[in-house]
C-alpha cells in the first residue's frame, strides 16, 4: 500500500497530509488560499495521486509560510509514500499546452532533491497571491519529496495558464515517475541499488 500520512506544526502552520500513490486522482483541498488549492487539486488529478491536504497558517501576515509549508508537507508524504523507490520507473517528463502556453518538465524522484525552475512570471500576483511562492512551493515539494525538478515555461503571455501548466506538467511527470514498473517491480531503478546520496 503506497499510502502516507504527514502531519507537520510549526508556530506558524498546522498542516495535515494524506496521498495515496495508486489513486484516482481525488483531491481534498483546504488551505485557506483559493488559488494555491486549485493548484494542488490540478497536481492530484493529473498524477493520479490522491491527496488530503489541509491547512492553517498565518494568513493574516502573508501567504508564504502556508505555501511553502503544504509544499514541504506533500514533498514528505509522497517520500514517505515511496519508501525506497524499489519498482518504480523513476523518471518521467511531459510537455503541457494551455493555451498559448507551453511548458516543459523533467523530473526524477531520484531521493536527490534539486530544482532548476527557468519560468517568468508576467503579473506579481494572481488574485490574492503572490506569484513569486510558487518556485517556493516547488522547491519545497523538490526537496521534502526528493525530486530532480526541472520546471522550463517555453513561452506563454497569461500569467495563470503560466503557473497552471507548471502544476500540470510536474503532474503528469510525476505520474509516469512514480508508477511501478512491471519489468523491474522488485529492483531499485539505480545501477548502485539505492536511490539517494552522491551521483
Amino acid at each position: 500500500m503506497r499510502r502516507a500520512k504527514v502531519e507537520r506544526k510549526t508556530r506558524e502552520t498546522e498542516i495535515s497530509v494524506e496521498i495515496n500513490l495508486d489513486g484516482q486522482g481525488h483531491c481534498e483541498a483546504a488551505t485557506g488560499i483559493g488559488f494555491l488549492d486549485h493548484m494542488i487539486d490540478q497536481l492530484a488529478r493529473h498524477s493520479l495521486i490522491d491527496m488530503v491536504v489541509k491547512a492553517k497558517g498565518d494568513l493574516h501576515i502573508d501567504f508564504h509560510h502556508t505555501t511553502e509549508d503544504c509544499g514541504i508537507a506533500i514533498g514528505e508524504a509522497l517520500s514517505k509514500a515511496l519508501g525506497n523507490r524499489q519498482g518504480i520507473r523513476r523518471y518521467g517528463d511531459a510537455i503541457i499546452p494551455m493555451d498559448e502556453t507551453l511548458t516543459r518538465v523533467a523530473l526524477d524522484a531520484s531521493n536527490r532533491p534539486y530544482l532548476i525552475w527557468k519560468v517568468a512570471l508576467h503579473r506579481p500576483k494572481l488574485g490574492e497571491m503572490d506569484t513569486e511562492l510558487f518556485k517556493e512551493f516547488f522547491q519545497a515539494l523538490a526537496q521534502a519529496g526528493g525530486l530532480t525538478l526541472h520546471i522550463e515555461n517555453l513561452y506563454g503571455e497569461n500569467t495563470h495558464h503560466i503557473v497552471e501548466s507548471c502544476f500540470k506538467a510536474t503532474a503528469r511527470a510525476l505520474r509516469v515517475a512514480v508508477e511501478i514498473d512491471p519489468r523491474q517491480a522488485h529492483a531499485v531503478p539505480s545501477t548502485k541499488g539505492v536511490l539517494g546520496g552522491s551521483l
